[in-house]
């Protein structure tokens, strides 16, 4: 029986005879002791590649991170020469984020560009396409805060202007735990980051199990038109972009928590106003983060032959937030029973605005 095991063993990790019993390193760094040993560790099958069946090249097994909510090193994936994360007193650090900051105040949005590592970049844009394939994809009329038609508004009211929105999300539930995005999104490193910059002590994950974090997907011809966020703030970062459109468009603070301001947003969604939005250039890579909350924005028609994929990293200021399950049916085509139970023990907004 035992030579049995030892020829499945050298079809799987490539040793050649048990004579390399007391030679080799095991799996986990220390000296392969046993034919027991063995045994255990052929459950750990070697790569198929030139270094795991050619003797000459010197092969290390290929480490293949899963997103871990303990994990500050994100060295793999972020530049951190210039965004070092791993040390929050670093000058450079501190600098970037007193700059998002300042932008952050000013115009409700703000840019880490380059935040990603290229070959990280890569990554992403193979992931984002593979996980393309599974979007949910919706066409709708909508307004910019998702509400339906009140009749008892005057026909000029901005909340009585539906436009077309077509766009395509895969929820979180069905993004890898081994992608660049998932790893992003759950690292305290991250987390930290996010929070020092918008000047928060702490943020927090969705506990949402489809949004907190989605992929965003645009095909050639569909358009997110003019539209607020139902929190506060959201972060983002493209990882594919097409030929052409898909610019993201913004107006910052058009509204406050004092008010709505639908004069002046009706004028924008309208088209006659057309100085108050501003168009941010992004690249795949970027880091953005925006008020969303406050500041109507859009994305334009995309054209071309290439699809536009946005990663969208949705944290909370306290723990436990759950979507609107009438928004989540509208975005993704379905609800949980946590959607359910959260509609349940639904409060009104302190700020009173229209979502």
């Amino acid at each position: 029986m035992a030579d049995i095991e030892m020829t499945r063993f050298t079809d799987e990790m490539v040793l050649s005879s048990i004579e390399d019993i007391d030679g080799p390193p095991n799996l986990h760094g220390g000296n392969v002791l046993s034919p027991d040993t063995l045994l255990i560790e052929r459950t750990f099958p070697m790569p198929t590649t030139a270094a795991a069946t050619d003797p000459d090249v010197d092969h290390k097994p290929t480490q293949r991170w899963l997103a871990d909510a303990e994990r500050t090193d994100l060295s793999e994936l972020v530049d951190t020469d210039r965004y070092p994360l791993h040390d929050v007193d670093d000058p450079r650090l501190q600098a970037e984020i007193a700059r998002v900051r300042e932008d952050l105040d000013r115009e409700g949005c703000a840019v880490l560009r380059g935040f990603l590592r290229s070959d990280a970049l890569e990554q992403a844009r193979n992931e984002g396409r593979e996980l393309a394939t599974k979007s949910y994809y919706s066409s709708c009329r909508v307004n910019a805060w998702f509400t339906s038609d009140d009749e008892s508004l005057p026909e000029s009211d901005p909340r009585r202007h539906f436009m077309e929105r077509t766009s395509g999300f895969v929820t979180r539930d069905m993004i890898p735990a081994d992608t660049v995005i998932q790893q992003l999104y759950v690292s305290p490193a991250m987390k930290r980051l996010v929070a020092a910059c918008l000047d928060e002590e702490e943020v927090f994950e969705y506990a949402d199990p489809f949004a907190g974090l989605v992929q965003n997907v645009l095909p050639p011809g569909t358009e997110q038109p003019w539209h607020y966020d139902t929190n506060e703030y959201i972060v983002t970062m493209m990882t594919d972009i097409p030929d052409s459109g898909g610019e993201f468009q913004y107006c910052p603070n058009i509204r406050t928590p004092a008010g709505e301001n639908y004069d002046g947003v009706g004028a924008v969604i309208r088209g006659e106003d057309t100085t108050t939005p501003r168009t941010l250039l992004l690249r795949p890579g970027d880091l953005q983060l925006f008020k969303g909350r406050y500041s109507l924005h859009r994305v334009t028609r995309v054209s071309g032959q290439r699809e536009r994929h946005t990663a969208i990293f949705a944290y909370s200021q306290q723990p436990g937030v759950v979507g609107r399950l009438e928004r989540t049916r509208q975005l993704y085509g379905r609800v949980s029973e946590a959607h359910i139970e959260a509609e349940k023990r639904r409060e009104v907004r302190a700020d009173g605005l229209l979502d």
